[in-house]
């Protein structure tokens, strides 16, 4: 791993249930990051709801006392962040 990575979680699409998935980001500064995509990243196997090259804002989750970041908005092409289930 990269140290000017960190790893972040991004919401799936078309999964029945709510499911995430874990893949690298770099830190940008605040709460924001640009999503990369992982090794075998396939967009016809797994719809992201934030795609490769996104900037998000993550925030603070847990689960099972496990803690994580989770991409909670995507930034638009004006600029404003537009909220998880909302970017279609």
């Amino acid at each position: 791993m990269d140290s000017k990575t960190v790893k972040i979680f991004v919401p799936l699409l078309d999964e029945g249930v709510p499911t995430v998935r874990g893949t690298m980001a770099v830190p940008l500064g605040e709460d924001l990051y640009r999503v990369l995509p992982t090794p075998n990243y396939d967009p016809e196997d797994e719809t992201w709801e934030f795609l490769p090259g996104s900037i998000v804002r993550c925030v603070w989750e847990e689960n099972e006392g496990k803690h994580y970041l989770e991409a909670t908005e995507v930034q638009g092409p004006d600029g404003n962040f537009i909220p998880s289930g909302g970017a279609t």
